[in-house]
């Protein structure tokens, strides 16, 4: 029973390693969990038919602080087909995970998101909340985060407005809460490994800033229940998640003291990011929210018009369109949309997201909520993975000249990637370093059966 509990601890302090601001760190900690699989002390899930594409890192936030790593980790022991991370404005996870999933042969692929600017909706809430023309967008698919030329320079736009953003934003609450005030480089950026911080991280600096300046536990809920015009019971202090949501909604959002209502210019355009996002290898995507906004109630509008400048794929997020057990408008809008999907032959990039507390590790793809739409989630996740590989090893991605010539009906290409990467096993993936334009499909496949 003693060494069980040693053996538990042991597992448990490593893990937590694994999410430390030390990549050094990291890469040891991972090390010595594979080092325990393979002389069998941790035992690993097989495959069991479940995707997340979409999870963010610490690197942009995780309600959990998972790291890259730590994602890997996780998905390769609960027996994830495919694991993908999406951060916002960043690709700075992107290296560490595909080595990582290398090391403990799970499929990865890796995602950034971003808002961008939709011209043709100018007038329309498209995803974004009372913010119409604005669509939150991704890229998938990305081989690396070693960019040149334009594609870095677009990248480091990005992570330069998302820091002007949110400086700023700081310095407008700041004005509303005093004596609570943010100094952005000491009381921000050390809850992040790299720089990168989102909203959430600035919510949490002014719960913990409160309760630095606000010692005694009546002053701090006095003070809350004024700014956030709450319930003191309500807040969980000092810094729970009731509060965290809060500050967030009555001070960063809509109507609150440190918005500032986004326009043509807040943004880069759709065109502009694609561009993007092809140059630097990834799969332009549009995201979906749940159907409910004039602008999603056009959806196949919408799609034409994403599809126009690039767009091959479409990500959705389906836990939070459904309740177990419950089915309403959202889980149809949900299935409507991936049926849509199905008809255009985008690629349908599905995950949970964990940004934010409560979210799932991984959808329940056999639930009879999703199982009806989990073939396209898993075939997708297996193209993208597919692409991925191929691009980094070859050039030859689902957006190549390459896949064009050969499968210039994208049903055909989304089969092909999708065979490619259900074959494909990641500690084989350096075989594929050796095709060059002149490989045949045929070829490919060939070379992947054992």
């Amino acid at each position: 029973m003693g060494r069980t509990i040693e053996v538990d601890r042991d597992l448990a302090r490593l893990e937590d390693d694994l999410d430390s601001f030390d990549c050094s760190r990291r890469r040891q900690a991972l090390a010595a969990l594979q080092d325990k699989v393979q002389r069998g002390r941790v035992a690993l899930h097989p495959s069991a038919g479940r995707v997340n594409l979409h999870c963010h890192t610490f690197f942009s936030y995780n309600a959990r602080g998972y790291s890259p790593t730590r994602f890997a980790w996780l998905a390769r022991r609960a027996g994830l087909d495919v694991a993908g991370i999406v951060d916002f404005d960043v690709l700075d996870g992107c290296e560490e995970f595909l080595d990582a999933g290398r090391l403990l042969g799970l499929k990865t692929c890796v995602g950034m998101e971003t808002r961008v600017y939709v011209p043709e909706f100018a007038d329309c809430v498209i995803n974004s909340p009372g913010e119409p023309g604005i669509s939150y967008h991704m890229g998938v698919g990305f081989p690396t985060a070693k960019l040149k030329g334009e594609p870095a320079e677009f990248l480091a736009r990005l992570r330069k407005t998302s820091e002007t953003r949110n400086r700023d934003l700081v310095g407008r609450v700041n004005e509303y809460l005093r004596p609570v005030a943010l100094d952005y480089d000491d009381d921000v950026l050390p809850l992040t490994p790299a720089g990168n911080a989102t909203e959430r991280h600035i919510c949490l600096a002014y719960a913990r800033k409160a309760h630095s300046v606000l010692r005694n536990q009546d002053d701090l809920a006095s003070f809350w229940a004024d700014k956030l015009s709450a319930d003191p019971e309500e807040l969980d202090l000092p810094e729970g998640v009731k509060l965290q949501a809060l500050i967030r909604l009555k001070t960063m959002k809509r109507g609150g003291v440190g918005y500032v209502q986004p326009d043509s210019g807040s943004f880069p355009w759709m065109t502009e990011t694609n561009r993007f996002i092809l140059e630097a290898g990834g799969i332009p995507t549009h995201t979906w929210l749940d159907g409910t906004s004039e602008g999603e109630s056009r959806i196949e509008e919408l799609l034409e018009a994403a599809m126009s400048t690039g767009v091959a794929a479409i990500n959705v997020i389906p836990d939070r369109n459904y309740t177990a057990g419950q089915p309403g408008s959202k889980l149809a809008n949900l299935r409507q949309v991936v049926a849509v999907a199905g008809e255009l032959d985008l690629l349908v990039v599905s995950g949970t997201e964990m940004n934010s507390p409560g979210q799932p590790f991984v959808d329940d793809l056999d639930s009879a909520e999703l199982a009806p739409i989990a073939p396209a989630f898993l075939e997708s996740a297996h193209a993208i993975y597919a692409h991925s590989v191929l691009q980094r090893q070859a050039g030859l991605g689902y957006a190549s000249e390459w896949a064009q010539r050969h499968f210039p009906k994208r049903a055909d290409r989304n089969e092909f990637f999708a065979e490619v990467g259900a074959r494909l096993r990641p500690s084989r993936e350096d075989l594929l370093g050796n095709l060059d334009g002149d490989a045949m499909p045929r070829a490919v496949l060939e070379g992947l059966r054992d």
